[in-house]
């Protein structure tokens, strides 16, 4: 059975802070590293009331000193608004500080409005797209040796001259993630792990896995394709229960929409929405299994035949911190049960 993992936005919730945010998202991460999940992601967003991993780094860091054993990344770091040698050091330091455990996941989207990505990144360049380039300038820092000599001058940035420090050597995974099919192309090319954005993207999911698949190129760091694609799971005793669950992050959703977002509010009986915002809602929402066991149980493996993927990451924006931590219980045992009849079927 392939693994699960973990999307976290460190969501805060009304009439919450972001300090109880923070304190959550430890206590999924240790309740979900106790149930097995794989790897623990926070997500790079800015300007957004409703969530609170803006400085992705420091809550990774947060989030693997609580931790012992579950891996813990970016899902993803918004390069763009970086300078690839300032990530390097980030997560260069994570590398140090947690070794082996630290996943760097990287996104090509502001996270934000431009407005905000003015305010990140001072000197947006127009249309042109570095992105690729940032990718192998950040590969550098990570691949190149520490120099040996006692100073380095620092004035040829990319060349031999310039260290990530620390960071140089450490060999972090990379990750591309996506919600088009350029991400796909790109982590084809360069031999890397690909992670799609299926939980809010849906429209490109198949095609962008097969172009993936079709032109991957063996890497240093990769010999086969390896292709995660992310969900949202909300799950419950009973299927009213968890669909009252899931209208916390359908208004989260449609504010967003309407240029109101807010933090993530509390569950409703009845969604207030018009017949265009349902539809918008319902189809950016698809790939989110929402109800019982046995509806979780049918919805994920009905997913991950469609797909293919190597990987499954779940994500779930729910008000109740008790209630968001049953449903990845819930999830997972779901997945027990998955596996034991697949070994029934092989056996």
């Amino acid at each position: 059975m392939i693994p699960f993992s973990v999307l976290d936005l460190s969501p805060i919730c009304q009439g919450g802070t972001a300090a109880d945010a923070f304190r959550n998202t430890l206590d999924l991460a240790r309740n979900v590293e106790r149930l097995g999940y794989q790897r623990y992601w926070l997500a790079e967003h800015h300007n957004m009331p409703g969530i609170a991993s803006a400085a992705t780094a420091v809550v990774i860091g947060h989030v693997a000193a609580g931790t012992k054993t579950i891996r813990v990344g970016s899902g993803g770091i918004m390069l763009p608004n970086h300078a690839p040698l300032i990530i390097a050091e980030q997560f260069g330091t994570l590398e140090s500080l947690f070794p082996g455990r630290i996943d760097l996941g990287l996104g090509r989207a502001p996270g934000t409005d431009m407005r905000t990505a003015r305010a990140l990144r001072r000197n947006l360049s127009g249309s042109d797209d570095s992105f690729p380039q940032d990718v192998l300038e950040l590969q550098h820092y990570f691949s190149a040796e520490m120099p040996t000599e006692t100073v380095v001058p620092l004035n040829q940035v990319g060349g031999n001259q310039v260290r990530a420090v620390p960071g140089a050597g450490l060999k972090v995974p990379l990750w591309i993630l996506g919600s088009s099919l350029f991400g796909a192309q790109l982590a084809a090319e360069l031999g890397l792990p690909f992670g799609f954005a299926s939980h809010f993207a849906p429209d490109y999911l198949m095609q962008a896995l097969d172009i993936y698949r079709e032109r991957f190129k063996p890497s240093a760091q990769l010999e086969k394709p390896h292709a995660l694609a992310c969900i949202g799971v909300f799950a419950a005793d009973t299927d009213a229960e968890a669909q009252r669950m899931f209208t916390s992050l359908q208004q989260q959703f449609i504010a967003l929409r309407r240029g109101t977002p807010g933090p993530l509010p509390p569950p409703v009986d009845k969604m207030e929405w018009s017949p265009q915002e349902q539809a918008m809602v319902e189809h950016s929402l698809m790939y989110s299994v929402v109800g019982a066991p046995k509806t979780v149980r049918q919805g994920l493996a009905e997913f991950i035949q469609e797909t293919q993927v190597d990987e499954l990451m779940i994500t779930g924006q729910i008000y109740d911190h008790a209630a968001r931590v049953r449903s990845y219980e819930l999830t997972m045992e779901a997945r027990a049960k998955l596996a034991e009849g697949k070994q029934r079927r092989a056996g």
